[in-house]
C-alpha cells in the first residue's frame, strides 16, 4: 500500500473526487500537484480547495514559458496536426505536467502517482508514459480504472455528499480543458455529433458572426521556424502566444469541431479553440513557401502525420519523436522571415510574406521578358518525364 501519493490536480470534477477517494481508500498522504500551463484560473483558490479536500501539501508550478518554448513551438515547427485539424493542446500539456509531477515525487520521496483521467481516454496514456519515462518503477494509481463511480453524474453526487465545490453540473456536464495553447470541450451534451455546440460555451474565441466587420492585418516574424515577434514587438514564447490568442480570438479564428480516433480505439467528438496556434501555423507556412526546399518540405509534411500521432498517443519522450524533432528542427533552420496575415470573421488568410534568404526568384518566375530561364528547356524536361507513360501507352495500343 502506498504511503505518499502525488496527484496531478486541477481542481476540477475528476481530480477533486480523486483526491478525496485516494485519501480515504489508501489512508495515505496525498500531495496535490498543479501545473500552471496557462489555464487562466485562480491557482491560489485551487490551492485552498485542494487543502480543504484533503491534500497534505500543494505544489503549484508556473510552467507557461517552458510549455510554449519546449512543447508547443517544437510541435508547430513540425506542422503537427492530428487527423489534419487538431493542434493537440491537451496532448502537448500532459507530458510537461507529468514531468513536473515526477520532480515532486523525487523531492518528496513519494511512492506512487495518480491522475484523474478516465479509462476511456487518451490522457491516461500520456500521463503514464511520462511517469514511466522518469521512473520506470513508479506505482501508478488510476482511480477511474478502479473505483465504483462509473459516470460523471455519479461523481457529481459524490462531491455533493462530501461537500466538494465543483463547476460541472447535471445540466452542463461536458468536460473542459484549458491551457495557453487551446481550450477543449468534450463529453456530456457534446456526445451527440449532430448537435451544434452552444455559442456561449466558447472561452477563447468570439463568435465569427459577431467578430469585427473590419479585417485585422497582423505580421508574425519567425527565426529558424520559431515565432519571435508580433507586429514588430519581440516577445517571450508565452507572451507571444498570449498575444496571438487575443488577436486571433477576437476575430473568431481557431475553432474546430471534429470526431477523432482515440488511441484506445474508439471515436470521440471534441470541440477545440486554438486561435493563436491557428494564426502562427498559417503564418509559418507562408514563410516556409519562400524558404524551404520543395523536397525538404514534402519530406517534413510526409512525416507530420507520424509525428502528430506520436504526440497524440503520448509518446513525447519516446526516442522516435525525439529523432523526428531533430530532423525537423534541422529542416526549418532557414525558415526566417515575416508573414502578413489577414483575419476576418473566422478566416485566417495569407496577405504577404518576405524572407531575407528567399528561394523565390522574381526574375525566374516572371511572365515578362527575362534572361535567366530558357523556355525551350521545358520540352526536353516534359519528354523525359513522359517516357514511361509513352512506353506503357505504346504497348497498350499494340494489344
Amino acid at each position: 500500500m502506498p504511503k505518499k501519493i502525488v496527484l496531478a490536480y486541477s481542481g476540477g470534477l475528476d481530480t477533486s473526487v480523486a483526491l478525496r477517494w485516494l485519501k480515504e481508500t489508501y489512508q495515505a498522504e496525498v500531495i496535490a500537484y498543479c501545473a500552471d500551463v496557462g489555464q487562466g484560473e485562480d491557482l491560489e483558490a485551487v490551492r485552498k480547495k485542494a487543502i480543504a479536500t484533503g491534500a497534505s501539501k500543494v505544489y503549484i508550478d508556473d510552467l507557461r514559458e517552458e510549455f510554449v518554448r519546449d512543447f508547443v513551438f517544437p510541435a508547430l515547427r513540425a506542422d503537427a496536426a492530428y487527423e489534419q485539424d487538431y493542434l493537440m493542446g491537451t496532448s502537448l500539456a500532459r507530458p510537461i505536467i507529468g514531468k513536473g509531477q515526477m520532480e515532486v515525487v523525487k523531492k518528496e520521496g513519494a511512492d506512487a502517482v495518480s491522475h484523474g483521467s478516465t479509462g476511456k481516454g487518451n490522457d491516461q496514456v500520456r500521463f503514464e508514459l511520462a511517469y514511466y519515462h522518469f521512473n520506470p518503477q513508479i506505482e501508478i494509481i488510476a482511480p477511474w480504472r478502479i473505483w465504483d463511480l462509473k459516470s460523471r453524474s455519479q461523481m457529481i453526487a459524490y462531491t455533493k455528499e462530501h461537500k466538494i465545490p465543483i463547476e460541472a453540473s447535471l445540466e452542463k456536464p461536458y468536460s473542459i480543458d484549458r491551457n495557453l495553447f487551446h481550450t477543449s470541450y468534450e463529453g456530456g451534451i457534446l456526445e451527440d455529433p449532430w448537435k451544434e455546440p452552444d455559442a456561449a460555451m466558447f472561452q477563447l474565441t468570439r463568435d465569427p458572426e459577431k467578430a469585427p466587420d473590419k479585417p485585422r492585418y497582423v505580421e508574425i516574424e519567425f527565426s529558424e521556424g520559431t515565432p519571435i515577434a508580433i507586429d514588430g514587438e519581440k516577445l517571450s514564447p508565452a507572451k507571444l502566444l498570449e498575444k496571438a490568442n487575443s488577436i486571433a480570438g477576437e476575430h473568431g479564428v481557431g475553432r474546430v469541431d471534429i470526431v477523432e480516433d482515440r488511441y484506445v480505439g474508439m471515436k470521440a467528438r471534441g470541440v477545440y479553440e486554438t486561435p493563436g496556434g491557428t494564426l502562427l501555423r498559417r503564418a509559418r507556412r507562408a514563410v516556409e513557401t519562400l524558404t524551404l526546399d520543395r523536397e525538404v518540405m514534402a519530406l517534413r509534411d510526409s512525416l507530420m502525420q507520424r509525428y502528430a500521432q506520436l504526440v497524440y498517443n503520448g509518446f513525447w519522450f519516446a526516442p522516435e519523436r525525439v529523432l523526428l524533432q531533430s530532423m525537423i528542427d534541422e529542416a526549418v533552420r532557414g525558415v526566417t522571415g515575416v508573414s502578413r496575415i489577414k483575419l476576418y470573421k473566422g478566416s485566417c488568410t495569407v496577405a504577404g510574406r518576405r524572407a531575407p534568404k528567399s528561394l523565390y526568384r522574381p526574375d525566374m518566375a516572371t511572365f515578362e521578358a527575362e534572361q535567366v530561364y530558357d523556355q525551350k528547356d521545358a520540352g526536353g524536361f516534359i519528354k523525359l518525364n513522359a517516357l514511361r507513360l509513352r512506353i506503357a501507352r505504346s504497348l497498350a495500343l499494340k494489344e
